[in-house]
């Protein structure tokens, strides 16, 4: 049950904590951004946040300073993004938590070191390619197919976070739960952004369980500033410290969450015992790529979003984008198409790799790359942008329809992390849509990942790559990323929410510093724009209007929308011989 009074606070979006000691890095010359600097909602300038021992960003305050809590105990970067990650599943509910899944890269300074953990969850052993078909063999249109429990796919993330805390955790597994179920128990703040979105939630409001959490006895929505605690999220979390995650896939956890997908009184669910049971996370090899003088590395498949990422860097190699100015529709043209050639080889290639072969190294591979950059014209837009062929494989590529690709959602969050050895996290987590399937069970939501998967499983005679199937992961943009130097020294962690837009952000943040420069604050700063294939995207209110007229005439496609990225970044800089953590978000 929940318990709320009202309590007046002030809570931000977004917030880095740094503290003091040294680690050795290298950065390139930071410069700050006069023309992209950043405010907070008081419209005051803002510059990076800055320390030398370690440092957090999170998407919410208490979930930071959990993170800082812990490493203050002397704990590691995964320990912290592990107490981050229960905080989170409690303030910032409809974006991610212990029933979703993720990604999680990390980087061992004692040897220099990228290692990726996959927590992407699973489709149910009794799911079939046609779930999301009606009657007449369509698709069941997206805002209804992410709700209720046939949405719900096999949650990954506590398996995940346990591999990980064996791999690399310093501090007892019981410990990184204290923060949230202190927070579950005595209760947290209602920040602005939950007060508006549970208010703006139609589906929330007519789902039993989520309706008597999220609204108060006579049906209003909890407001902001209301001190709400969750007390049977503080008992899950009692359950897990001292049972390990095998207390949630199995026993009375596993049990309540298999009973509220299969009786969700909206679209009941397929999920079984044996499917929680029998989930296995994964340690899975690095995608990596060069940039100019760096090296990138992300998550390869299931996600999509690493190999993105590095595709789209590479294709711009041959650019001198540290001549062109950041809102300038020369700057997005160039990006833009690069992004689009990627979203074609994605839509095409990329799918869980256990269920289908993705050439992940062919894709990267820079002569490949410099053959796609070619197609890039500096006056104007590709009309169609074809699949690629990439260097050794046999025959041309069959397009793939683009209606067979499902429209991945913002429901989902960043952890960015430096300890003080210098290791370091980025994971990006999710429950897909905003409050996921809205099935609420135990103090927690759980996901809708299964909408990740393409509902139309076939267009004539093709199949689609990222069909439904038993036991399968779907799809992600997710792009968490590790940048460092040619001596393998960390010099950024970052990654955002923003469905399949988050790789354009991440893109956009990752050129910011690295070839304009700028400090880590003025880069996540910058007006966005973003597209995943057709339309660019540009972020409405902003310098980016003066480039649409000649984006435009080039051939683009430009439309005009609120773009929140939630990019979260740690740049490490070196100056004078010392080290400085610099901590970065979207305002």
């Amino acid at each position: 049950m929940s318990r709320c009074r009202h309590i007046v606070v002030g809570l931000g979006l977004a917030v880095a904590i740094g503290l003091a000691l040294g680690i050795p890095a290298a950065h390139p010359q930071s410069r700050s951004a006069p023309a992209a600097a950043s405010t907070d909602a008081q419209g005051e300038r803002r510059g990076p946040v800055i320390g030398t021992r370690h440092m957090v960003v999170a998407a919410h305050p208490l979930a930071a300073a959990a993170g800082r809590e812990i490493l203050r105990q002397g704990g590691s970067a995964v320990d912290a993004a592990i107490a981050i990650q229960m905080v989170l599943t409690l303030v910032e509910p409809q974006s991610s938590g212990i029933g979703g899944g993720g990604f999680l890269v990390h980087y061992d300074a004692s040897n220099r070191r990228i290692e990726t953990f996959d927590g992407r969850e699973t489709a149910p052993a009794a799911a079939t390619a046609e779930m999301f078909l009606d009657a007449e063999g369509r698709p069941v249109v997206n805002s209804e197919a992410q709700v209720g429990g046939r949405a719900v796919a096999t949650p990954g993330m506590l398996r995940m976070l346990e591999i990980a805390h064996e791999a690399y955790g310093r501090l007892p597994w019981a410990r990184l739960f204290e923060p949230a179920m202190r927070l579950a128990r005595d209760g947290f703040p209602i920040s602005p952004r939950l007060a508006q979105l549970i208010a703006q939630d139609g589906a929330l409001r007519g789902m039993p369980a989520p309706r008597a959490y999220f609204f108060d006895e006579r049906g209003n929505p909890r407001q902001a500033g209301d001190q709400l605690a969750n007390d049977a999220l503080f008992e899950t979390f009692r359950i897990i410290a001292n049972g390990g995650a095998q207390a949630f896939y199995t026993g009375a956890i596993a049990r309540d969450v298999v009973e509220a997908v299969r009786a969700s009184p909206v679209n009941p669910g397929v999920l079984q015992r044996g499917d929680l049971e029998s989930y296995v996370a994964l340690r899975r090899e690095p995608v990596c790529g060069g940039y100019r003088d760096y090296r990138i590395c992300g998550m390869g498949p299931p996600a999509s979003g690493g190999v993105a990422v590095i595709q789209t860097l590479g294709m711009l190699q041959r650019f001198e984008l540290a001549r062109m100015a950041p809102n300038s529709a020369e700057t997005v043209h160039v990006i833009s198409e690069a992004v689009r050639l990627a979203f074609a080889d994605r839509a095409h290639y990329l799918a869980d790799s256990d269920f289908v072969e993705v050439p992940v190294q062919r894709l990267l591979d820079p002569d490949y790359l410099e053959q796609r950059s070619r197609l890039i014209a500096l006056d104007r837009s590709l009309p169609a942008v074809p699949v690629g062929q990439p260097l050794g494989t046999q025959n041309p590529p069959v397009p793939r329809a683009a209606a067979l690709d499902p429209i991945e959602l913002p429901g989902t969050t960043h952890i960015s992390v430096v300890d003080g050895a210098g290791n370091s996290v980025a994971m990006t987590t999710s429950i897909e849509n905003v409050f996921g399937s809205r099935v609420f069970v135990r103090g927690f939501l759980l996901n809708s990942h299964m909408t990740d998967f393409a509902l139309r499983p076939r267009d004539g005679d093709e199949l689609a790559i990222n069909r439904i199937e038993p036991r399968k992961r779907p799809r992600s943009a997710m792009a968490p990323t590790i940048v460092m130097n040619a001596d393998g020294q960390l010099v950024a962690t970052l990654g955002s929410p923003g469905g399949a837009r988050s790789i354009s952000f991440v893109v956009r943040g990752l050129v910011a510093m690295l070839d304009w420069g700028y400090d880590v604050q003025a880069s996540l700063a910058l007006p966005l724009h973003a597209t995943t294939g057709g339309p660019v995207v540009l972020e409405q209110g902003t310098p980016l209007a003066e480039a649409a007229p000649s984006l435009r005439q080039m051939g683009h496609d430009v439309v005009f929308r609120r773009l929140m990225s939630g990019l979260g970044a740690i740049a490490v800089v070196r100056r004078d011989g010392s080290a400085q953590l610099q901590g970065g978000s979207d305002p």
